[in-house]
């Protein structure tokens, strides 16, 4: 594990130790609580060093966006099998070559879209998959928070790869092009709307379908219920407010598994409406495990990731061009 921060310690560290056949021996960070939490283990101050010094045959990379594409890189020339946190690089590029040398190497790359296993989006795929609302024309995804003063953080400072559209556009996009594939076009509006902010906090992307148009959403000034998802067609329509409860969880110290593990209560189920009745529509459980165990099964016996290196090199590409987008003030079309 490189990176003992929150994403390491809320989104990977309780399911690496779910997997049996995943032992946790290293970790690259120089937080002075890993020696007290993991007294057991190999620790290294530098990443570098862990990639050329431990055994270990799976590297997870969890370290600041900007150090993603580098320390990669070296861990697949080292032989090494590599999962990143989101966002997989920060261009297209650098995914284009870190795929080429995977392949090369014979190892596997993965990237953490773990939202994927939300039970909201879940219940999403199988609204669209049951054609209950007929066929889609809109689709609207926030990602809202209520955070107006900046924080003393990385992600919010300047520098490559920081701010929200690299934290939680991936997400929304992701998540829009597993419903729905790569967009025609796409027109984008990425601001830093906080005094005293370094970096976007705020983003409004709209992707272009032929069939229908789809609202990609972050504000930090949102301190009410906060939507989630709204889908349209031409049956009805379907509206969910709140997050997939595991992150609450999970930073609550909560360890996943147990029958009841990513479900909701059910005054937060979304609401499905047609002409003649609304009714409230239950939630599938969420599960982050899931994702583990794709990426177990995809390691030792050749199966498929669970999120495909060229589903997230699709994510940014798109995020490219919502920053050009967004700098020109135009539609830009997605070519390819």
């Amino acid at each position: 594990m490189i990176g003992y921060g929150l994403s390491a310690r809320t989104f990977h560290l309780p399911f690496i130790k779910l997997q049996p056949e995943l032992e946790l021996v290293a970790i690259s960070s120089s937080q002075p609580e890993l020696a007290i939490d993991y007294p057991q283990l190999s620790h290294y101050p530098d990443a570098n060093a862990l990639i050329a010094n431990s055994d270990a045959g799976l590297v997870v990379i969890t370290s600041p966006n900007h150090s993603h594409f580098p320390l990669a890189k070296a861990a697949l020339q080292q032989g090494k099998h590599v999962l990143l946190e989101k966002p997989l690089v920060l261009s297209s590029e650098e995914g284009q070559q870190l795929t080429a040398i995977a392949r090369q190497s014979g190892r596997k790359l993965a990237v953490y879209h773990n939202r994927r296993f939300d039970g909201d989006f879940l219940t999403l795929q199988q609204l669209i998959r049951s054609g209950e609302l007929g066929n889609i024309h809109y689709f609207e995804s926030h990602f809202d928070r209520f955070r107006p003063e900046p924080r003393a953080r990385w992600r919010e400072q300047a520098g490559p790869g920081s701010g929200i559209l690299w934290d939680l556009g991936p997400h929304l996009i992701d998540q829009t092009l597993c419903l729905f594939g790569m967009p025609r076009a796409i027109t984008a509006n990425c601001r830093t709307l906080r005094p005293g902010g370094e970096s976007t906090d705020y983003f409004h992307l709209q992707l272009h379908y032929p069939d229908k148009e789809v609202v990609l959403h972050s504000s930090p000034f949102c301190a009410s219920p906060t939507l989630r998802f709204m889908l349209q067609g031409t049956k009805g329509s379907y509206q969910k407010f709140g997050l997939d409860p595991q992150e609450d969880a999970l930073r609550a110290g909560a360890m996943p598994g147990g029958t009841d593990w990513g479900l909701e209560k059910a005054t937060d189920y979304g609401v499905l409406a047609t002409v003649d009745s609304q009714m409230s529509y239950p939630t599938l459980a969420g599960n982050y495990a899931l994702f583990y165990q794709q990426l177990v099964a995809a390691l030792l016996h050749d199966a498929e990731l669970p999120v495909p290196v060229v589903d997230a090199l699709a994510g940014i590409r798109l995020i490219e061009l919502a920053i050009l987008s967004s700098e020109l003030g135009l539609r830009v079309e997605v070519v390819g």
